[in-house]
């Protein structure tokens, strides 16, 4: 159980050539009914006036009453390695991650705020948000819409099933995410393959209980501006290059797997509730369906059909849309 007193709270931004949306986002951190304790902004070498912009932005913070820790990368180190260094300098037991592109709805920080002081159990909350365009206009469609994230999911993520629904498939957004400050000591270093907000929120899962508000609390910028370092990934493939093959998409999901296995059989907790044997379970599927499609399509259909009646398909899978994929895919 986690102390519910004196919760501390700390933003951690990290930045690269974000000039063109990062004073709006700056601004919604100011405009919070209840502001952060602490705001730590990590730039990542940018090249534009995104330092210029940070650095003023700290000394109106400073004004408001806020602790701001403000540091430059002399070296770009993307966008994951970036976050990791800039959250364990957070110093606070409340930590909301922040995104440079995105808008804070005012009552953000106070409603997350408000959960965790109510549950000293809950480890990791994250909610919905609104998509809009460059200019925050609404695009008429949520984070989890485009997810397609279904109330059945959601409820078994309230259930304390979190742990299942994130082995599938991730459903948590960075910008979303607030934690304990307890996971970081689990959670660093993040896992070989995996991006900062998957690895957190399962780790989050294996260890903890979390949780998910079903509202925006943030509006989700999506546009075209993407930079090296910090790229906005695409809703549907979250974490998952487009470019990739699937042999090369398995081939990442059997390494993410096989980093977190290990990573959670250091952990008790994850350990005495079976996780490192669940994740195992997912490596196995995750390798058959590497080297099914090497096989000719006729006879991969015994193999197949007997993996889809272990189930492991719909725990893992998008279902009887994968099983269809691995039958009919080309030799």
């Amino acid at each position: 159980m986690h102390n519910i007193h004196e919760l501390t709270t700390s933003v951690v931004l990290c930045t690269y050539n974000g000039e063109r949306y990062l004073q709006q986002q700056l601004d919604s951190l100011l405009a919070q009914s209840r502001l952060p304790g602490k705001i730590v902004a990590m730039d990542d070498g940018s090249t534009d006036r995104t330092w210029e912009i940070l650095r003023a932005f700290a000394e109106q913070a400073r004004g408001r009453g806020i602790t701001v820790e403000a540091q430059r990368n002399p070296n770009n180190m993307g966008y994951v390695r970036n976050f990791e260094r800039a959250l364990q300098r957070a110093g606070t037991n409340l930590i909301f991650v922040c995104d440079q592109d995105d808008v804070w709805r005012p009552d953000k920080l106070a409603v997350m705020y408000e959960r965790f002081t109510a549950d000293p159990d809950l480890l990791m909350l994250h909610s919905d948000a609104r998509l809009v365009d460059a200019h925050l206009g609404d695009l008429g469609c949520s984070l989890f819409d485009a997810l397609e994230l279904g109330p059945d999911e959601l409820q078994r993520v309230h259930d304390g099933y979190g742990f299942d629904v994130l082995l599938r498939r991730c459903i948590v957004t960075g910008a979303t995410m607030a934690f304990r400050s307890d996971l970081l000591a689990c959670a660093v270093p993040f896992g070989d393959g995996w991006i900062h907000d998957e690895w957190l929120a399962i780790v989050a899962s294996a260890i903890g209980k979390i949780d998910v508000v079903e509202r925006p609390m943030i509006d989700y910028r999506q546009h075209d501006a993407n930079q090296r370092g910090m790229s906005r990934r695409t809703l549907d493939v979250k974490v998952r290059e487009i470019a990739l093959s699937r042999a090369e998409l398995l081939c990442n999901d059997a390494r993410r797997m096989e980093s977190l296995r290990q990573r959670l059989r250091l952990l008790p907790v994850a350990v005495a509730k079976n996780f490192p044997a669940r994740v195992q379970d997912k490596l196995e599927h995750t390798r058959f369906r590497m080297h099914i499609t090497d096989t000719a399509r006729i006879k991969r259909i015994s193999p197949v059909l007997k993996e889809a009646a272990s189930g492991r398909y719909r725990l893992y899978g998008a279902g009887i849309r994968s099983v269809l994929r691995d039958l009919l895919r080309g030799d």
